[in-house]
């Protein structure tokens, strides 16, 4: 996962909405069954490539309630320009929770080779309450979207008080604003959602491509629906506890930045680094970083911009953990620890459009809340930050801290599923040893859940992302192999470090 930008909890603030402007007005759930089919057309924001159109379906709003009211559902397709090689579909699950992927074809369609884009309609989708789908606004503060709030870091003391304040006020946000629709939001639902396409589409079966929080939607849609895939790619893997799910996948940030840091502080130390290099050795790279956060924690600095417009520990906290997703954001990682240093003006702020934010940060914390039940207890969260600060310096506790789950007003509707081995031997895990947000240790959990039905192919490579992002040519190729023709490795597979 990557909670939500992802992934990566409630990082909803670096979440864009590709190529879709503002997200719509919330509205009012229809009420006709879902059985249509999709009338194609030209999508409503354009479109990076213009192959891409785009269709609207509707969904019940609760599956137990099958003629009741109905959420639209925004899907898009990139057909085959080789219709006589056509095997079928490809379904494209975006990260998050509450990323959006109606443009996802488009962003495939330029990545993938020709072997893939061959044998495949593309076919991408937002899902319930995102973006052009029937979108949900739990009307969230200005404030409370920032990058050090929506990831619930503890105050420099490790005190916990302030992070209680912003878990209440956002689950009574969502509670008043979200309507019905906030309580549908849930993996389950969105593997049911990927179904309705399925049949809409026309297709017996469907193949897979989830990525991130798209693992674990896919997984459940492997087991509730295993006889309706094909082919299922999952890259870059979340732990399946059904016990935990979304609580262990916050809590492995210790883990997955724990893995992945000495990448950044081995650059950051070496002459490639060039003006950005920060030590003669990882160690004082990592002795660098560590004094940025607490000198910031004392003396932030004006950040015009940003939000909120300073730079304080806890926002370099944030910028390190998005920095970790990829190697080409190392640099920008240095330059907020250098200009903390003195030693450089702060780099322009990022951002994206708030509209976009407050939409994404709304489903994911739907998402996390419905999916699984979180302790209630304020001191059990307390204790649990001072022992992982202690543990865990880069994260300074972050990981296992109170999120607006624990004042969610509803408890969720059905259990979260449990990933297990049966159903056809389809399944092929792609991951970086060294991934911030989705550790490989819990990668392996899934594997194990999946059994027999799955391989993986690991890979010597770090970031978030494996497949045609962060990974190799090795592991490249094996998915490819696998996407193309149903071929995967006999067994396991460890790819080796890239040159």
């Amino acid at each position: 996962m990557r909670i939500l930008h992802r992934g990566a909890a409630l990082a909803a603030a670096t979440t864009v909405l590709l190529g879709l402007g503002a997200p719509l007005a919330p509205a009012a759930p229809t009420t006709s069954p879902a059985a249509d089919r999709p009338v194609w057309g030209a999508c409503p924001a354009g479109t990076p490539d213009a192959r891409q159109q785009c269709a609207e379906l509707t969904v019940p709003l609760d599956y137990a309630r099958p003629d009741g009211p109905s959420v639209s559902l925004a899907v898009s397709r990139i057909s085959t320009a080789r219709p006589e090689l056509r095997r079928g579909v490809l379904v494209l699950i975006p990260g998050g929770p509450g990323g959006s992927g109606l443009n996802g074809p488009s962003s495939a369609a330029g990545r993938l080779p020709r072997s893939v884009l061959d044998r495949y309609d593309l076919i991408g989708f937002d899902p319930r309450g995102v973006g052009r789908s029937t979108p949900l606004d739990c009307g969230f503060d200005h404030a409370d979207l920032a990058h050090s709030h929506t990831l619930p870091w503890p105050a420099p003391d490790g005190g916990i008080d302030a992070n209680l304040a912003t878990a209440r006020r956002m689950a009574t946000a969502c509670a008043a604003d979200g309507g019905e629709l906030v309580r549908s939001i849930s993996t389950r639902n969105e593997a049911r959602d990927v179904d309705r396409i399925r049949q809409a589409l026309g297709e017996r079966r469907i193949s897979l491509w989830g990525v991130s929080y798209g693992t674990y939607a896919g997984a459940v849609y492997a087991t509730l629906f295993a006889d309706r895939t094909d082919r299922v790619l999952l890259d870059s893997n979340d732990d399946p506890d059904p016990t935990r799910v979304e609580r262990g996948w916050l809590a492995n940030y210790a883990t997955g930045v724990a893995d992945r840091f000495p990448d950044f502080a081995a650059w950051a130390s070496s002459p490639a680094a060039g003006e950005h290099r920060l030590g003669d050795t990882p160690e004082q790279v990592r002795a660098a970083y560590l004094a940025a956060a607490e000198r910031l924690d004392g003396a932030p600095l004006p950040w015009p911009g940003a939000n909120p417009e300073q730079l304080d520990g806890n926002a370099l906290r944030s910028a390190m953990l998005e920095s970790l997703y990829a190697d080409a954001k190392f640099p920008r990682l240095a330059e907020l620890v250098q200009a903390a240093r003195g030693r450089r003006p702060l780099p322009a702020p990022d951002g994206a459009p708030e509209a976009a934010v407050r939409n994404g940060t709304s489903v994911s914390l739907a998402t996390l809340c419905n999916d699984v039940s979180w302790p209630r207890e304020p001191g059990s969260y307390a204790s649990a930050v001072a022992a992982d600060r202690a543990a865990h310096p880069l994260t300074a506790g972050m990981p296992v801290n109170v999120t607006p789950c624990a004042f969610w007003p509803w408890k969720p509707a059905e259990p979260p599923v449990r990933i297990d081995s049966r159903g056809p031997s389809n399944v092929l895990l792609v991951q970086n040893l060294r991934d911030p947000a989705t550790p490989y240790s819990g990668a392996l959990k899934l594997r194990a859940a999946f059994g027999d039905r799955a391989r993986m192919v690991a890979v010597d490579s770090g970031g978030h992302d494996a497949y045609l992002a962060n990974g190799n040519a090795c592991g490249d190729a094996l998915v490819t192999e696998f996407l193309a023709t149903g071929r995967r490795p006999a067994r396991d597979a460890l790819c080796p470090k890239a040159g």
